[in-house]
């Protein structure tokens, strides 16, 4: 199965910063082959990323995003690389994909800065919702900034 998660950074701020970032998709793409998965695509905005895998059904969508999310922040925190304590915002979308459409969305996960000159990150998981048909209150989509 090839899943793509979308998750942000605790009430959407803009804390991955460009100095650290490929250290911290380095981190990541450990994380999902230690769960035995193939990490296809990641890349993200200063808040929120996007990580496309090739998904073995072994492990439980969510204990795999906690891991992820969970593991991460520790190493953000442990690195001091942000001020204050890095958290992930609770929640994510994932999204599946044919093998057809692999290419699309790894172009598409790797032009993040593009699609973000178009649209914010609510804008574009809104979309992201509405084309996969998934159902949601706008109450529960993406928290507002503290």
């Amino acid at each position: 199965m090839y899943l793509q998660f979308v998750f942000a950074v605790q009430n959407r701020l803009s804390l991955i910063r460009s100095e650290w970032k490929d250290e911290l998709y380095k981190y990541i793409t450990g994380i999902v082959k230690n769960n035995k998965h193939k990490l296809i695509a990641i890349n993200g905005m200063p808040n929120h990323l996007h990580v496309f895998v090739g998904y073995k059904p072994h492990q439980l969508i969510p204990d795999l995003l906690q891991d992820i999310k969970g593991s991460s922040s520790r190493w953000i925190n442990s690195r001091n690389l942000v001020q204050g304590k890095f958290s992930w915002q609770e929640g994510y979308g994932a999204f599946s994909y044919s093998h057809s459409q692999i290419d699309n969305v790894v172009k598409y996960i790797m032009n993040q800065e593009e699609h973000h000159k178009k649209r914010t990150f609510r804008e574009e998981y809104i979309e992201m919702l509405e084309k996969f048909n998934i159902g949601y209150d706008e109450k529960y989509i993406l928290k507002d900034i503290l």
